[in-house]
């Protein structure tokens, strides 16, 4: 009796079905797929490479074109809180940035649950108005939004302009279409059962939402707080006319810091990088502490 040399199906299919599963989801060879994530990560890090090390080299350093500092030194990361201001504008930015995050979120999710699980007339063009007012850009906006500031001001006798509440309204503006349309998009993926359960119960719709919705779509809210936010943080042109000195942001302070040096006898580079560093050093740690949260968001509704 002689044993069959013939494989088994299950061992011949198996290497065959982890090849084509390989290839479908390849979409570049493997030496192709290596070099541009090479190219690509290169043109990430060299960038962030060279503004480290200038924030670490001396002012003189930088302006002759040294890529390595000949010495090390953190003087100007000492120096930018007199020479720029900084402290005022990460103040500002801080205080305006988080209340529009908080404000857009909750307003986003109340107004999206609204559009979700009711219908009423208008509700489409509310709808497709959300969709629209994305297309806008802002530098449109800008001479109206001041005129309507300036006049509110004139006419109501309350000062709008140069305050942080009036840039709280302006990004409050332009953020809040983008959270609701985020949260109409995740809501529509929730189960209506949860909702029907709680009713049962004798849950009202304001213990529904803080109860069951609000925990169950935190994932969306994180990720429309934090657009909402850089949305604030990253902003120059509304900021630099909405605001005086002592209202303004870091952006506008980190802005007006470099065209101030670019006259001088000797430009301080290094303390430009080290102002740019401790101005994104609150996204990076915003991005750090809801990474979890934030790619749940992201990816919501992608896998039905």
């Amino acid at each position: 009796m002689t044993a069959s040399s013939t494989p088994s199906p299950l061992r011949s299919r198996r290497p065959s079905g982890r090849t084509a599963t390989g290839e479908a989801h390849r979409l570049l060879p493997r030496p192709a797929l290596v070099i541009v994530t090479v190219i690509l990560c290169a043109m990430v890090l060299v960038p962030t490479l060279y503004i480290v090390l200038a924030s670490l080299n001396s002012d003189v350093g930088v302006a002759s074109g040294e890529f390595w500092p000949s010495s090390f030194s953190l003087d100007s990361y000492t120096q930018i809180w007199t020479t720029a201001d900084l402290a005022t504008g990460l103040v500002n930015s801080m205080i305006v940035c988080a209340l529009v995050a908080i404000a857009s979120a909750l307003l986003g999710t109340m107004t999206a649950y609204v559009l979700v699980r009711y219908t009423f007339t208008g509700r489409l063009s509310i709808l497709r108005g959300l969709v629209g007012l994305q297309s806008i850009p802002g530098t449109l906006m800008l001479l109206p939004v001041f005129v309507l500031f300036s006049s509110a001001g004139n006419y109501l006798g309350v000062t709008v302009v140069g305050t942080r509440w009036g840039l709280f309204l302006a990004y409050l503006t332009f953020a809040l279409p983008f959270s609701t349309w985020v949260m109409v998009t995740y809501l529509r993926g929730l189960p209506r059962e949860l909702e029907e359960a709680g009713r049962m119960d004798g849950a009202s719709t304001v213990r529904i939402l803080v109860r069951i919705i609000i925990p169950l779509s935190l994932p969306a809210i994180v990720v429309s707080g934090i657009f909402a936010f850089l949305l604030g943080w990253n902003d120059v042109l509304f900021a630099s006319v909405l605001t005086r000195p002592e209202t303004q942001t870091a952006a506008v302070a980190l802005s007006t810091f470099s065209a101030t040096q670019e006259g001088g006898a000797i430009p301080v580079y290094s303390q430009v990088m080290a102002a740019a560093l401790v101005s994104a050093a609150p996204v990076v740690l915003l991005y750090l502490l809801f990474q979890r949260y934030l790619v749940g968001g992201l990816t919501a509704g992608g896998v039905k």
